[in-house]
């Protein structure tokens, strides 16, 4: 997971911006995608994030910008990217490392619709292709925290399933808002596809995107503020 330090970008975009999709010079994001790949020893697949529910499978030859919110690999020599300034990163594999993924988990995402977001497709993409899902490790990267993320009703509704656990997940405020714990969700709806073995962001102050301008681009804080922010990416690969 990179954090905002590191790069060559400046102003809004400062330093380590990688993403190539928020004003920031060309040349600045390839200059720090290029030493992205140079600290992994491997190419960064970066996708065209559109806060949906498909995945793609990665070869060594898959370009930058398909149009999925996430990604895996079984047998290639590349990593799995996702692209954050706010939303959540979810990194997975199996235990015996035969595959990694990566997800990139906005609220839009990661509701989907009726229950099926974008982990709940992932793993079905990942059990049609014949990767063992029965034991998955999950990572929770940094993003905007319960204490940060204020929503409308429409955010909770989306989520609603009538359970306390997934209600306990808004604390509400005046004039039909709530305060979201995005973290959380994502770790209800993964325990909900069998995944236990949990790491990462649990909902703290120290997760949060939006809290620390020091270290992390937070899209909600910045822009209205600079109009603009860069990117950070959580990257998952396997080992040659």
């Amino acid at each position: 997971m990179t954090s905002r330090h590191g790069g060559v970008s400046g102003q809004a975009w400062s330093s380590m911006n990688l993403g190539d999709h928020v004003g920031d010079s060309p040349a600045h994001v390839q200059a720090n995608r290029a030493q992205l790949g140079g600290w992994m020893g491997r190419r960064p697949v970066f996708l065209n994030q559109v806060h949906g529910v498909c995945s793609v499978r990665l070869t060594a030859s898959t370009p930058d910008g398909l149009i999925a919110d996430a990604s895996w690999v079984r047998d290639a020599p590349v990593a799995c990217a996702v692209l954050v300034a706010d939303c959540l990163p979810v990194l997975l594999c199996d235990a015996a490392g035969q595959w990694v993924a990566s997800a990139h988990a906005g609220w839009r995402g990661l509701a989907g619709q009726q229950g099926r977001g974008v982990l709940e497709c992932l793993m079905e993409d990942l059990q049609s292709a014949g990767c063992d899902v029965s034991h998955v490790l999950a990572w929770l990267g940094p993003c905007i925290g319960p204490q940060a993320f204020e929503v409308g009703a429409e955010v909770r509704a989306a989520f609603d399933d009538g359970s306390p656990a997934v209600q306990s997940m808004f604390a509400s405020k005046p004039q039909h808002k709530f305060m979201a714990n995005l973290a959380g969700l994502a770790r209800l709806r993964l325990k909900q596809l069998g995944v236990t073995r949990l790491f990462g962001n649990d909902g703290s102050p120290s997760w949060c995107t939006a809290s620390q301008p020091e270290v992390f681009f937070s899209h909600r804080r910045d822009s209205r503020v600079l109009g603009a922010t860069g990117r950070m990416a959580a990257c998952i690969w396997l080992n040659d």
